[in-house]
């Protein structure tokens, strides 16, 4: 079984494409760093964020299972 999450091929990618798209987005014009830069970043964010909080709650899950049988 895993360790942890940054384990999982998914996780490692997506944090990969998130360090490509901040890069990408230090390009975008100052104006727009509050608008279209933030909501970018933010999106690309959630996905390593939600692929770790899944993968803590199926081990909580497993562990809460074995502690009741």
């Amino acid at each position: 079984m895993l360790k942890n999450y940054k384990e999982l091929m998914v996780w490692q990618k997506s944090y990969q494409l998130c360090l490509a798209i901040y890069k990408a987005t230090k390009a975008f014009p100052k104006n727009e760093g509050f608008g279209l830069t933030s909501q970018i970043r933010r999106a690309a964010l959630s996905i390593p964020s939600n692929i770790a909080e899944g993968y803590g709650r199926r081990v909580l899950n497993i562990d809460l299972w074995v502690v009741k049988v």
